[in-house]
């Protein structure tokens, strides 16, 4: 923990702001100041212990719009776990972690995940937006694993519609992350006149990524001419937010989602069609910022060893995730760099290998 960082008891200003996204590109809201679970019914959302106040050092910038960093996530019940632990991650490394705001997605109001969070973080300023699924849901074309089907999975491609216009600029980050860097040096990365930045590997086999269907393609396949395609992770992105509205992103991604639907010219969830708008055409971040395929791969998730290097941030992307893995006992080496940033309450007192 940093030096800077001191406890303290009094409150951070605590907003939930519930966003309907529709069609359009604007947002209604309703602001909740209390967060009640109805009487009678149980809670099906795992016990978290409360984490530590973190407090900004002296040279912070003030945590004003101008000094505010913006960091977006999905928020599934499913994944609260990770969620709660990325959250602990940023917050303990942060040299300004009062300036922190997190946007969270979400399919579904869940009062539980919200008070969850709330008791978890009761210093943390969050927002909660609600996803419309039915956005995308007859647009998705079934992947190689349930999970990347899931509609929540595809909220990242309409940050830009979700938003309010204050963020500008956002830092997109999958659930399954430990950030063990300040986030700030990712935040102040600059994107040169590109819309997302993001860690690329042009080492990796890009062909693979789409079927044969699309590079027997000439028209479809030319997408790629005049550029130097590369694959990056989109569990890792800091976005210009008002760019990729006004270029109409949005829809070029939905664009090949449809073709999709027509012709399969790829077996993965949200990924591809990223790429298809985006590769070759990011600004490219140090590697150390997305040391991902720890879950290992998206059928059968072994184990996997850390990459070569020094390591900002710890991505847990594949099949396996390090908290199941935890809890079954099985754990993979890597789970235990995960594991001090669990909130968890288990009931179990020690883990075995």
């Amino acid at each position: 923990m940093a030096s800077s960082h001191r406890y303290r008891h009094g409150l951070l200003s605590f907003v939930l702001l519930v966003a309907v996204a529709d069609n359009a590109t604007s947002a209604s809201s309703i602001r909740v100041d209390v967060i009640r679970r109805p009487s009678g019914m149980a809670s099906s959302v795992p016990a978290f212990r409360e984490a530590p106040a973190f407090r900004n050092g002296d040279d912070c910038p003030s945590p004003s719009e101008a000094g505010r960093v913006d960091i977006a996530m999905t928020l599934d019940a499913n994944y609260l776990r990770g969620t709660m632990a990325a959250v602990l991650s940023i917050l303990q490394h942060t040299s300004c972690p009062e300036s922190v705001t997190f946007h969270f997605l979400a399919a579904q109001f869940e009062p539980d995940v919200l008070a969850s969070i709330r008791a978890a973080f009761p210093y943390l300023d969050f927002r909660v937006y609600r996803f419309d699924s039915g956005r995308v849901r007859g647009r998705i074309s079934r992947s190689i694993r349930h999970a990347l089907d899931q509609p929540l999975n595809y909220a990242r491609i309409y940050l830009a519609d979700i938003l309010p216009p204050e963020v500008r600029r956002v830092i997109y980050l999958d659930s399954d992350i430990v950030v063990v860097d300040d986030i700030r040096h990712l935040w102040e990365v600059e994107l040169e006149g590109h819309v997302v930045a993001a860690p690329e590997y042009c080492h990796a086999n890009f062909t693979k990524y789409f079927t044969d269907a699309f590079w027997s393609d000439a028209t479809l396949s030319s997408t790629f001419d005049g550029r130097q395609p590369c694959y990056f992770n989109t569990g890792v992105m800091v976005m210009d937010v008002e760019m990729w509205r006004s270029g109409g992103y949005t829809k070029m991604v939905e664009d090949w989602m449809g073709v999709q639907k027509q012709k399969r010219i790829y077996h993965l969830g949200s990924l591809p069609p990223f790429l298809l708008v985006l590769a070759g055409n990011i600004k490219a971040v140090d590697h150390r910022w997305n040391q991902h395929g720890l879950g290992g791969d998206n059928i059968e998730g072994k184990c996997r060893s850390l990459h070569p290097g020094p390591i900002s941030l710890l991505h847990w992307s594949g099949k396996g995730k390090p908290w199941l893995r935890l809890d079954s006992r099985k754990p993979c080496a890597v789970d235990y760099l995960w594991a001090p940033y669990d909130l968890y309450k288990s009931s179990s007192p020690s883990l075995e290998e």
